[in-house]
């Protein structure tokens, strides 16, 4: 019994050795395999703009460097999002590919179209939302919004001089569509 007013000294005592195997425990976050070696995605993006920049030698009238980019990156992520199943690499592709094509089709065909920019994001919110439903999610809100783009731009394209109604149009749908709803179940 150690009745000095002193607390014995941990570097002056040994440590006696355990019997048996070495464990060792450690917290980690995430899966296993997010934590090994990732795809390089800029190798990725690197082989997709090498192909656009082909491209534009090919066609040098229809592909701007800037549209090159976007592009080269939509496609990198959305390459990365087939291998990963990342959801913010299925926006990132969706949504830069979106913003790239009609820039793309405008300068192949040589003329500006109205809509097709907000024809091309709700395309892109439609295709978020059916890998949405394809992996049990339900049907979200970016279904809405897809439709309300698709119908916007659609209707810009088609009809140019009907276009300044259809919004309206689709508020007012929507709008007999909650209530109707909420009706139901009361």
């Amino acid at each position: 019994m150690d009745t000095s007013d002193r607390e014995p000294d941990p570097l002056q005592e040994t440590i006696p050795p355990e019997a048996g195997p070495v464990r060792s425990y450690s917290w980690a976050w995430g899966r296993e395999e997010d934590r090994q070696p990732q795809l390089p995605w800029i190798g990725i993006f690197l082989v997709v703009l090498g192909g656009l920049l082909l491209l534009d030698r090919a066609l040098p009238e229809y592909v701007s460097l800037g549209n090159l980019l976007v592009l080269a990156a939509g496609l990198a992520f959305f390459i990365l999002w087939l291998l990963r199943r990342s959801i913010f690499a299925l926006y990132a592709g969706a949504f830069l590919m979106a913003s790239a094509v009609p820039n793309l089709i405008e300068s192949f065909l040589g003329r500006e179209i109205d809509g097709l920019g907000t024809l091309c994001f709700g395309i892109a919110f439609l295709f978020v939302a059916v890998v949405r439903l394809s992996r049990g999610g339900g049907v979200g809100w970016q279904a809405l919004i897809g439709v309300l783009m698709v119908a916007l731009g659609g209707s810009q394209i088609a009809a140019p001089t009907m276009a300044d109604l259809v919004l309206p149009a689709l508020l007012v749908v929507a709008g007999l569509v909650l209530l109707t709803r909420g009706r139901g179940g009361t």
